[in-house]
């Protein structure tokens, strides 16, 4: 059977610029989010205030492979299985 993965978008904001705002929306939905795949990025935009930028903001469509039900951990184990 072929794999199947599911994609969700998610906004990011950050300071430091695109790059981070990329990488904190893949952090956080590490935290919660399984078998991540791949990341693309759709768009990038700034929060300007007084002619400076304040912060970088990232709308990313992040991948992440669907679980077969016997591939889910037992309830009460560990929710998150690998690393990113």
């Amino acid at each position: 059977m072929a794999g199947v993965v599911n994609v969700i978008e998610l906004v990011a904001d950050a300071d430091g610029g695109w790059v981070e705002a990329v990488q904190s929306a893949v952090s956080q939905a590490a935290r919660t989010v399984r078998n991540i795949t791949g990341v693309e990025v759709t768009n990038l935009t700034a929060i300007v205030e007084d002619g400076r930028i304040k912060s970088y903001r990232a709308n990313v469509n992040l991948a992440f492979a669907v679980e077969a039900p016997e591939d889910r951990p037992a309830a009460g184990g560990d929710e998150r299985r690998g690393s990113f």
